[in-house]
Order: structure tokens, then sequence, then C-alpha cells
């Protein structure tokens, strides 16, 4: 199976059309239209979920369940990434149509192309010096063959270390920790905030530690995110002792059972050294209270911002341990290559992005609905040509066998 096949069968379709497929499944009899109202043709739900096994008690299966599920991401990554594919999709498509032949002139093309993109510099060259390998190896001479080498090695650029470090450090059993940082404006209140929905509607029971005393209005949204979300927001005055704050929510989270507690930080203090060693004594009341606590230490990052997000990055990294990016505002560029920037020149996890303003518009991120989210258009309809291609090459092919078995002999 190709690549790109393989992407489509796992995240083509959309909510609405497993909603379609779903509910016929409760009554076999039409409902009346209204007398203005005219009958809509129905979508087409993939061939798999009209097949979607429930059992007795009306439980789907774990098979159907978790392919429901992932269209669902791959609707959600599609429409968060509607200007980046847009953008990446026409530069690619431009680019093959006036560069016919694999060579050199193409790769240049290639790289420039990328660049734009905010992919980064050392992740280009990398990147373009892999397809040069490959199309050697390949002996491919067309740049319309490199189509779906060029997404499959995007794939594997992000999983050349560790194949699963996008999954986050938290366990059953023990108060998990999770450190929030990044400066000012970059949606972390936000984020903390539909952390913290995320993880509550999975069972867990989350607080909140409202650690920015600095910024004015940051205890107050926070508590605000709190009410909205459901969840108990640990706080003092404005201006108190941020690691106070802290050690306050740690105890409280303990007393009552918390799963997970979140700590909001300082976005922005007057220069580095203060904010290094503001963190650090958060970090070390942290891991006097929970034992290898800060379980993630979060940097959240404004796509739209693009390189400049990578130097933030690299500053954060300086001055802390960061465990894992949280990429805001993704649907908001068009230059969602930072991804790539940003886990291969600094070496850290993507592992939530920002795909919308809805409560679950922050998705876990995959390096696949991530690449299937930038080239869904085109993998869908490379598959499609594709496939229309093999059903007739096996019609002719069954002309021929028809025709030979009634050709009479002279």
């Amino acid at each position: 199976m190709s690549f790109f096949k393989r992407l489509k069968d796992k995240f083509s379709g959309t909510p609405e059309d497993v909603q379609d497929e779903l509910e016929p499944l409760d009554s076999d009899e039409e409902q009346p239209l209204e007398d203005d109202q005219e009958e809509q043709p129905k979508k087409k739900a993939p061939r798999k979920l009209s097949e979607a096994d429930f059992d007795e008690d009306g439980l789907i299966s774990i098979e159907d369940f978790e392919e429901i599920e992932a269209q669902q991401i791959g609707a959600k990554f599609k429409a968060g990434l509607e200007k980046s594919r847009e953008n990446f999709q026409e530069q690619l498509n431009n680019l093959i149509a006036r560069y016919r032949k694999v060579d050199e002139d193409f790769f240049e093309a290639l790289e420039e192309m990328l660049i734009t993109a905010d992919v980064g510099f050392d992740t280009v060259m990398q990147l373009v010096e892999e397809l040069r390998f490959e199309a050697q190896k390949r002996n491919i001479t067309e740049t319309e063959d490199l189509r779906e080498v060029i997404v499959e090695k995007i794939v594997d650029i992000y999983h050349q270390d560790e194949e699963n470090s996008e999954a986050m450090d938290l366990e059953d059993g023990r108060l998990n920790v999770i450190l929030m940082v990044g400066v000012n404006g970059v949606g972390k209140t936000t984020t903390i905030g539909k952390l913290a929905h995320r993880y509550q509607s999975e069972g867990k029971k989350v607080m909140l530690a409202a650690g920015d005393t600095f910024r004015a209005g940051a205890i107050e949204q926070l508590n605000i995110w709190g009410d909205r979300v459901g969840v108990e927001v640990t706080s003092q005055s404005e201006g108190s002792d941020p690691a106070a704050v802290i050690y306050d929510a740690i105890n409280a989270a303990k007393s009552k059972g918390a799963d997970i507690l979140i700590c909001d930080t300082a976005g922005r203090l007057q220069n580095k050294a203060n904010l290094m060693n503001e963190l650090e004594k958060v970090k070390r009341v942290i891991g006097r209270a929970v034992p290898d606590a800060p379980h993630e230490v979060l940097l959240c990052l404004d796509a739209t911002t693009g390189q400049n997000a990578l130097s933030q990055a690299k500053s954060f990294k300086e001055v802390t341990n960061v465990t894992g990016i949280v990429l805001t505002k993704l649907d908001g560029t068009a230059k969602g290559g930072i991804v790539l920037a940003i886990r291969n020149e600094l070496h850290i996890p993507v592992k939530y992005v920002g795909l919308g303003e809805k409560l679950d518009d922050l998705q876990p991120f995959n390096p696949e609905s991530y690449v299937y989210g930038l080239f869904a258009d085109m993998i869908e309809q490379n598959v499609d040509e594709s496939e229309i291609d093999h059903n007739e090459e096996q019609s002719e092919s069954t002309d021929n066998e028809i025709e030979g078995q009634y050709h009479e002999p002279k």
C-alpha cells in the first residue's frame, strides 16, 4: 500500500460523515421532509464506517471506534491547517509543473520554497539531501513521481529520534505536575484552560495554579478559565511569590486527590537572568514537594510568529529543561513548516497544536495527521486518480480476456 493511500484510508472523512453514517442505524424509517425543505443529497461515508460493528447493547467495536476517531482527528487537522495547506500545495504543484525533470534546478527551487514556509534552513538542507538520495536510489526522473516521497520524508525527519516522543509523561496513581512556560501573548492561559478541559473530559481530576503573579490580569484570566471548564484554581494576590503559590497549589492538589496540576508561570521578567532564577526557584519547590516533578515542562509558542517562535524556543531551552512544545494558533498561519524546524533543530517534540478557537481544537500532535492536514487535497486526489487508473487497467484486462475467450480460431 502506498504512503498516500495509507494516510487517506486512515484520516479521510469528517465528523459529519460519521454522524450521517451512525444515525440511520437507530431506525430504518425515513424521516418526512417539511413542506419548505428540499431533499439534500447524503454525504457518502467511508466504506468501513458503513460496516460499523455494534453489539446487542448498541456499543461500537474498538476497531470502528478507532477508525472514527482517526477520521475526526484528520478532519480537525485538515480544517486547522487550511492556510498552510493552500500555501504548501499551491507552491509544490507550481514547482512540479514548472520543473518536469528531477535535476539540480528543481532541488534548488524546492529548497527556496521550503525555507519561505518556515521549515528552517538546516531542516531544509537535510530534507532535500535525502530527497536527492531517494531519487537516485529509486531512479526517479520525473518530479511528479517525487511528490509522495517529499511528504513521506517530512514524517521521517520528525520521527528520526524517538518514535513516541510526542506522548505526555502522565501516570495513574500520582500527582502529575505540568509546568507551563512562554512569553506573554502566545496563548499560554488559553492553552492551560483547554488542557484542563481535555484531561477532565478524560476522567482526570485537574487543578490549576496561578503562578503568573507579575502580569496584570493573569490571575483573573486563569480563574475565568477555571470557572469555564469547572476546575479549581489556587491563586494569591498580584505580586505574590510564584513559588509560594505553586507550593500551596501542590498541597491542595494532594489533599484533594488531584491527578493533574497545571502550573502557570510568568511570561516575561526584566531580563533572561531574572526569568532563569524565577523558573529555577519554582522547579526546586515543585521537586521538593513531588519527587521527579515537574513531569512535563511545556513551552507555548505562537505559530504565527514564524522564526521568532524558534528563537523563543532556543532562549527557553537555555534556561529550563523544556520537555515539549505547545504550538498555538497554527490555524492562523500559512507557514506551518515551523513544526519541523522546532523538532529537527532543537530536538524538542511538539506535543499539542492549536487548530482553532473551540475547547477541543487543542489537539495532540502526530506527524502523520500533521502531514495529512498539510497535503490532504493532494493526497486524496493522487489516490483517487491512481484508483481510477487501476480500475481502468483491470477493466481493459477483463475485456481482453473475454475477447480472447470468444475469439474464434481461423
